[in-house]
Formats: C-alpha cells, sequence, structure tokens
C-alpha cells in the first residue's frame, strides 16, 4: 500500500509538472508570435520592387499577423491587402529607392476585381519612367492579364510548365439528385426569376434564366479580360480568341511568335537581362525587395492617425448575425464601428468598401440604418470589390456616389428563405418515426420534419415579398430610380460592374482610390491634406492565433482543391441557412486563374 501511494503521488507531481511545462511552453510561443513583426525591414539603398503573386493571397485588408506568419517561414500563405499592394506601388513611383518593378505574375489568388485594380496600379506606376518587367513560367488567365500590364513580358524557355490560359469559365453545381437520395426536400420560397441562391438544392440543373445571367456575366468579363491583354500586346481581341479557341497557346515559343511575350529564356539569362535594365554589375547587386516588406517598411509604418481623416470600411465577407466571426461582416459590429466613425470629429469623410456576396437580411438592414444615419453627417461613398451583391448592394446603394471595377459581380436584388425537411430521410433511410406534440396548429413548421402546407408557404412567401419590396424601395431612394424600374433590373439578377453602370446601378468604373479622391473632395479635403484610417481594426498576430484556435471553418476540407471542392462549400451552406431568416445573398462566384 505504501509504494503505491508512492508511486500514484510520483505521477501526479510527473503530470503536474508536464501540465506546467506545456503551459510555460504554450505562453512562450504566444509571447514569441506577438513580437514577431514588431522589427521593420531594412531597405537598401537602391533595388528592385519584387512583386511575387505566388507568395501571399491578396485579400481587402492586410492582417497584422501576415507578416509574422512570413517572418518564422510559415506554410501558411499570408494574407496581404490588396490597398496596401496599391499604396506601395503608388509609394515605389516616387521612391529614390526603387529602381523598377520584377513582376512574377504566376500563382496570383485573387478575386477579378482586386486584380483589375492592381492592374491599373501598375499601369499607373509606368507613368513614373520606371520599368515593370514580368517574367512568367505557366501563364493561366489571371497572370496573363497582370504581366500584359509590364512594359516587357518574358517567358521561361522551360517547357515543364502547364499554361492555363484558356479563357474563363463559371461553374454551378446542383444537388437535388444526392438529396432525393438521401430523402432531403427543400423548400425554397424567393422573389427574382434569377435569384439562383438555393437554387442546386431544389433543382438537378441550372434554370434557364440562371444560365442566361452567368453566360452573360462571362462574356462580360472575358470581354474585359481579353480586350486589355490584346490592346496591351498590340493584336486583335478576335485574333487572341482564335489563339485561345484553338488550343494554339501551349509552349513558350507559341507566345512569343503570337506577341503575347517579348522573349523566351531561362532563369540565368532572366537575371542578365534584370542586371542590363537597372544598370548594376551582377544579380547581387539588383536587391529584390519583397513587397511585403516594403509594405511594412514603407506603407504601414508611415500610417498617421493626425489631422483630418477619410475613413475605409472594408464590409469583406457574407453578412452575418454571428458576433463572433471575424472573417465575415456582422451586422451589430459593423453597425457599433460606423456609429464609432460618425462621432469622430477628425473623420471628415467615409468610403465604404464593399466585396460581399451578402447574406443575412437582418445584418444588413443594421449595417444600412447605421450608413444612413452616418450619411447625415459625412459624406459616404461606397467602392465595389470582387462583389457588391444583394446584401452587399443593400448596404451600398444609398451612397452618394458609386465606384466599381468593370469585373465587379453586383446587382442580385432579390431575396430568399430556404428551409429543408427531413421527414423522408428519418423514415426512409434512418427508419425513424416522429410524433410531434403542439400548442397550436402551426407550432411544429420549422421542426424541420415534415413539409409546409399551402398556408405554411404562403405564410414564407409574404415575407419573402416584404422584404423584397423593401429592397426595390431602399434602392429606387439611394440610387432616384422608379421602384418599377428597379424591378425590371432586379429579379435577382447578377451583373457585372461595365453592365451595371448602363442601367444605373453604379456611377462610375472606377478604383479604390478614385473613391477616397472623391470622397475627399465632398468633404473639401485638399489633396494632401488628410490620411486614411481602416476599419475595422485587424486582429493583431496574439487575436489572430486565437482566434484560428477556435475557428473550426478555417480548417481545410479534404476535397479542397478538387473539382468537388465546390460540393462541399454547397453543404456547409446548406447547413449554415437559418430557416427563421430571409437572405439577400448571391450565391456562387466566378473564380478567375
Amino acid at each position: 500500500m505504501k509504494n503505491f501511494l508512492k508511486t500514484f503521488l510520483a505521477v501526479l507531481c510527473a503530470m503536474a509538472v508536464a501540465g506546467l511545462l506545456k503551459m510555460l511552453v504554450f505562453f512562450g510561443v504566444i509571447g514569441s508570435l506577438a513580437s514577431l513583426g514588431s522589427t521593420r525591414p531594412v531597405m537598401p539603398r537602391e533595388g528592385v520592387l519584387d512583386i511575387n503573386m505566388s507568395e501571399f493571397a491578396i485579400t481587402e485588408q492586410t492582417s497584422e499577423s501576415s507578416f509574422s506568419l512570413a517572418s518564422i517561414g510559415s506554410a501558411t500563405t499570408p494574407n496581404v491587402g490588396m490597398w496596401d499592394i496599391i499604396r506601395a506601388i503608388d509609394n515605389a513611383a516616387a521612391d529614390n529607392i526603387v529602381k523598377s518593378i520584377y513582376l512574377r505574375p504566376d500563382g496570383v489568388t485573387s478575386g477579378i476585381a482586386q486584380l483589375e485594380e492592381i492592374r491599373k496600379a501598375l499601369t499607373k506606376f509606368r507613368e513614373s519612367g520606371k520599368p515593370v518587367i514580368a517574367y512568367t513560367e505557366a501563364p493561366s488567365n489571371g497572370s496573363m492579364y497582370l504581366a500584359t500590364a509590364a512594359d516587357k513580358i518574358y517567358m521561361s524557355s522551360n517547357r515543364g510548365g502547364l499554361n492555363t490560359f484558356v479563357g474563363i469559365s463559371s461553374r454551378m453545381i446542383f444537388l437535388k439528385d444526392l438529396l432525393d437520395r438521401l430523402g432531403v426536400n427543400f423548400q425554397l420560397i424567393r422573389h427574382g426569376k434569377f435569384k439562383s441562391a438555393g437554387e442546386m438544392y431544389i433543382r438537378s440543373e441550372a434554370s434557364a434564366e440562371n444560365i442566361h445571367q452567368n453566360q452573360v456575366l462571362v462574356n462580360t468579363i472575358w470581354r474585359e479580360f481579353s480586350s486589355a491583354i490584346a490592346d496591351s500586346r498590340d493584336i486583335e481581341t478576335r485574333e487572341l480568341n482564335a489563339l485561345i479557341d484553338n488550343l494554339s497557346l501551349n509552349f513558350p515559343e507559341d507566345f512569343k511568335q503570337a506577341g503575347l511575350v517579348d522573349e523566351t529564356f531561362d532563369h540565368a539569362a532572366l537575371v542578365e537581362k534584370m542586371c542590363v535594365i537597372n544598370g548594376v554589375p551582377s544579380e547581387k547587386d539588383l536587391h529584390l525587395i519583397r513587397i511585403s516588406d516594403y509594405i511594412e517598411a514603407r506603407i504601414r509604418s508611415a500610417v498617421s492617425y493626425k489631422g483630418d481623416r477619410v475613413a475605409i470600411i472594408f464590409a469583406d465577407g457574407e453578412i452575418v448575425d454571428d458576433k463572433s466571426d471575424y472573417d465575415n461582416v456582422d451586422g451589430d459590429r459593423f453597425a457599433t464601428i460606423i456609429n464609432d466613425i460618425r462621432e469622430d470629429k477628425d473623420i471628415k469623410s467615409v468610403v465604404l468598401r464593399v466585396n460581399s456576396p451578402g447574406g443575412s437580411v437582418n445584418a444588413a438592414t443594421k449595417i444600412k440604418n447605421a450608413l444612413d444615419r452616418l450619411a447625415e453627417e459625412k459624406p459616404v461613398v461606397a467602392s465595389f470589390g470582387n462583389y457588391a451583391a444583394s446584401g452587399g448592394y443593400w448596404i451600398s446603394a444609398g451612397a452618394a456616389r458609386i465606384y466599381s471595377d468593370a469585373t465587379t459581380l453586383t446587382g442580385s436584388i432579390g431575396v430568399f428563405s430556404m428551409v429543408p425537411e427531413f421527414s423522408k430521410t428519418a423514415k426512409n433511410l434512418l427508419h425513424v418515426n416522429v410524433t410531434s406534440i403542439k400548442s397550436n396548429r402551426h407550432s411544429d413548421m420549422f421542426s424541420l420534419m415534415r413539409p409546409f402546407d399551402s398556408a405554411e408557404t404562403a405564410y414564407m412567401q409574404s415575407s419573402v415579398e416584404d422584404i423584397y419590396s423593401q429592397f426595390v424601395a431602399l434602392v429606387a431612394q439611394g440610387r432616384g430610380i422608379a421602384p418599377h424600374e428597379v424591378d425590371e433590373i432586379a429579379q435577382g439578377r447578377v451583373w457585372a460592374g461595365s453592365d451595371a453602370i448602363d442601367i444605373q446601378l453604379v456611377d462610375e468604373i472606377g478604383t479604390l482610390e478614385d473613391a477616397i479622391a472623391y470622397a475627399a473632395g465632398l468633404a473639401g479635403l485638399e489633396e494632401d491634406g488628410y490620411s486614411i484610417a481602416t476599419y475595422p481594426r485587424p486582429l493583431t498576430t496574439m487575436e489572430s492565433f486565437m482566434y484560428s484556435i477556435g475557428n473550426k471553418k478555417n480548417e481545410p476540407s479534404i476535397l479542397a482543391g478538387t473539382p468537388f471542392e465546390g460540393i462541399a462549400k454547397a453543404l456547409l451552406n446548406m447547413k449554415a441557412h437559418d430557416p427563421s431568416k430571409a437572405y439577400a445573398l448571391m450565391d456562387y462566384s466566378l473564380d478567375i486563374r
């Protein structure tokens, strides 16, 4: 017995010591993470700004933890904000230490409108007289679009890369056959013949309206892409399309013969060419400056919060009711941010930067109400990113002016509610019988264990119709269009920005920079007489680390990177939709690679 007690106590002590060591190690790691990125990168006396698009993922805002991740060599791709990239390119044009830009566009992960804005910044940079040199090894749609903003495009002579410059496409997934096998019945209540959100759950193939709007979108966006590429290389757009349609751009010599690249050679020859262009004797004298380091040293360190300011509110992500969801646009959190901006006397005007497919009507209404109060005191201008659709357009409609990129997906003025029921799943698949005991006739209508009857369907439809009428009314008021005219261009249809300007959903094709300049002008601010303040405040390294621990949504899917990744997303969205809520949400995206 005595030996047992000794052993037992020894084990307890060992466990306590091990637990203490683990705790010390944990807080040591946390402390290390918190201290990372505190040292500003040292800039050379002269160098080349190196924009390697495969080294980071482009987001709307830079997260504080991105540079820390990069500094410890994390396998996680750091997120760098599109606005920071553009400011860095603009700053580099006048910065004496930057002699040129070396653009490596392959591996770009970005939305279509973000590419458009970065491409415009590169084109503007060339006006300084400094060159932009692009080098590609395996051209894609996105990388060729970016590369053609350069003075010279060089391509690897190695024939090991796979060229995916074949045009763009949209993919839609339909789950009805799968759900029928599982006995799941979706009851979709919507307004808008083009409102395709939820269609994937009730159809085996796309409706004619959905096919039509997608084809128009793809054609419009590709027209913007292909014309920009063709014009910059001094070839005809029809000639470019013929090359792509006939799969004539396979090998490096094909791209050179077509005039899409200037020369083909290996990396050693590229280095020699870069040395000649930059007037240095050898590779070690090129001094490549990673854009993430340049942003940290020249852009983020120069942020000032003194004097007059223009605020940028980044509404980036789905509009949600979840206060703990920092990856999306929570209604309560953003309404609070907007109210704080309204009370800040140093903020003279506001740009609402929207990169959202929409979401909860309830959350969008909270944000819209707060923006309306803000607009009574300060000018509010909207700038659209990759998406400003459905709820994303809902919160933007009252802006004094709306700027959109040509490739932005916008509109989708429509509403839906979606309620699944699993009675067949329970009975036929699981062999489970369910009996409801209820106080009133329709008490169990949201039990998800039986279909709606006709009265319940009408009840849901009337709610959707009421919200749609509100949506049309606020767009009509904000845009100065008669409600019946809004209804004609609404019906849930999604438009590309270059088409949306013709139907008055946006005012001007322009960048975030253009929107900031206009907002500053409305407030009577001189060009160099104000600073920029961005909201919401990005999470710190510590906060990001703690949030990632508890955020299961960030766990990679086993289907990631496969053609079936969309199925997993669709099934997750099915679970995420609350049957008691109405949504103003666009349910698909266009991937440009």
